[in-house]
């Protein structure tokens, strides 16, 4: 395992690269489970290794035929943001976003529960954070939002409703066709089988 502070040639810009998916990069603003802008994110914008684009544009395609859009929420993640959510877990007084995100596990009960990591798949640039919207660009329904912490946002966790089963169902399956592997513990959350860079953790900020 080994850490780097510099861009291999092989990163892309997502909404460059991949041009058909959307875009909400949820740790550059507000609406997460930290409540604030997360270190290391500057604007709507994420990067991928190439390898990982290619693959995320062959699952977007065979979701397109479905009139469906992939929306995503996170991509490569740098060190330092994770650092960024290491610290705020130690602070436990900072819960303004616990009744929407984590209403029943304490700050460090979500490292516990295999949920946060201090070393992320993200960090290596070819894990994405990813759901889907319709035709007018609403999210489906899909039992829990992005980041909810626990048990609920488990794959197979069985109290969602038939059309949520059949939406988590159809982006794994776009997903995996496309060489991602899903973690069961989250439905939005896939790592590209062969990714490039499987022991190495990046902390840059731009490509």
């Amino acid at each position: 395992m080994m850490t780097s502070e510099t861009a291999p040639a092989n990163f892309v810009d997502l909404a460059t690269a991949v041009p058909d998916v959307r875009i909400d990069a949820r740790y550059a603003g507000d609406n997460n489970f930290v409540g604030r802008p997360i270190d290391g994110y500057d604007g709507n914008r994420l990067f991928l290794t190439e390898e990982a684009a290619t693959a995320l544009a062959v699952a977007q395609a065979s979701l397109s035929e479905q009139g469906l859009t992939l929306l995503v929420l996170d991509a490569y993640r740098p060190q330092r943001a994770v650092d960024d959510f290491v610290a705020w877990a130690a602070d436990p007084s900072d819960e303004k976003m616990k009744a929407d995100f984590y209403p029943n596990l304490t700050m460090q009960g979500i490292f516990d529960a295999g949920m946060l990591f201090e070393r992320s798949s993200h960090a290596r640039g070819s894990t994405v954070d990813l759901t889907l919207v319709d035709a007018d660009g609403n999210e489906l329904p899909m039992g829990t939002q992005f980041d909810f912490f626990g048990p609920e946002a488990n794959i197979h966790w069985g109290g969602v409703t038939p059309v949520e089963a059949k939406n988590r169902i159809t982006l794994a399956t776009a997903m995996i066709d496309a060489g991602f592997e899903p973690y069961a513990a989250e439905w939005w959350h896939f790592t590209l089988k062969d990714e490039p860079y499987p022991d190495t953790y990046f902390n840059f900020t731009e490509i």
